[in-house]
Parts: structure tokens; C-alpha cells; sequence
């Protein structure tokens, strides 16, 4: 089972997502990708009854920028494999200075980042991973949402892929589609 995880205000109608479940459709491979609530815990909560229901050996998690972010706790938390795509570091941080209304790109469902979720963001934050062979790091250097140096430097013991150029999309991601299954 992979469970491919979307970042801030994204949803399961993400180009990533959306790439990732028709390349997996053609292989019959098991995936999932919810829409999270834009509450950290519950998003955390519903990912982890997700991955709680299957078999432990079988799940991979995929996570953009956010979902990366919640899919390295994940990944400690159950001892899985997970593959970080430009990931969001310390997310309680770089959030800090959009505090206030939101929107979904995709549902359009308004909300009003609080400090309340800035903290339920900080329960989840780590000094560093526990277990960094579990983590994949992909990452393009032309980010222009994150530094992709913090990841860098957060993952340093993780296997990496820097990629020059790109964007917070991560541009050339069907391209690594192959490898991330490997891993």
C-alpha cells in the first residue's frame, strides 16, 4: 500500500497525486491518498488509522512539502519507509507568517490558520529523523516555497537526490516515479 500524502491547502486532485495514481493504476498497485483535514491532528489521526489497517510490511508513504513533513513522524512512528518530497522542516516556523484566512486550491473549504494549529504542528516536529534509513529525500534546488538546504540538512543521514532547478512542484517527478518505488 502506498500512501502518497499532499502538502498545505493541496488535496488528493494534486498534479503529484494524480500522476502517481494513474502510473500505479497500470501496475495494480494498492494506493491511497486522503484528503486531510487542515488540522494537524486530525490529519495525523486519520493517516495513522490508515496505516494502523494495513499490514505493516506493505505500507510506503510518499509526502509533499506538508505531507512530507507529517510523513517523517509517520514513517518513525511506524517504522516505514517513506520517500520526502521537497519537505516542509519545521513547519510551525515558515507557517508562522501565514497566519490567518486560508483556502484549499482544490475544495475551495476556507479555514483560518490559527496558533492552535502552529501547535499541534510542534507536538509533531523532531530534532532529527530517528530512523533515516527509512527516508528517501527528493528535492529541487529551485524551490521557491522552501530553502531545499533545510531538508538537506535535515536528512543528511538519509539517502538524497538534489535535482538543479524545478520549483516547490517538483517539476521532474514523474521522472523519479521508478525510483521511488525501488526505494
Amino acid at each position: 500500500m502506498i500512501i502518497y500524502i499532499h502538502g498545505f491547502n493541496s488535496s488528493s486532485q494534486s498534479t503529484k497525486a494524480r500522476q502517481l495514481s494513474d502510473y500505479l493504476a497500470t501496475r495494480s498497485m494498492a494506493y491511497a491518498c486522503p484528503d486531510l483535514p487542515h488540522r494537524p491532528a486530525e490529519a495525523i489521526a486519520l493517516l495513522s488509522g490508515l496505516i494502523a489497517a494495513q499490514p505493516r510490511a506493505s505500507v510506503k508513504l510518499i509526502g509533499s512539502s506538508l505531507g512530507g513533513f507529517y510523513a517523517t513522524w509517520l514513517a518513525d512512528k511506524f517504522d516505514v519507509k517513506a520517500v520526502l518530497i521537497n519537505p516542509a522542516v519545521h513547519v510551525q516556523n515558515s507557517l508562522k507568517t501565514v497566519l490567518g484566512p486560508q483556502k484549499n486550491y482544490y475544495s475551495g473549504e476556507e479555514y483560518i490558520l490559527s496558533q492552535q494549529h502552529l501547535d499541534e504542528l510542534a507536538a509533531l516536529d523532531q530534532p532529527a529523523p530517528l530512523r533515516p534509513q527509512n527516508f528517501l529525500l527528493l528535492v529541487e534546488t529551485g524551490d521557491e516555497v522552501l530553502d531545499y538546504r533545510d531538508a538537506v540538512a535535515y536528512y543528511a543521514a538519509s539517502r538524497q537526490i538534489v535535482v538543479p532547478g524545478g520549483d516547490h512542484g517538483f517539476q521532474h517527478f514523474t521522472q523519479y516515479i521508478d525510483t521511488i518505488l525501488a526505494f
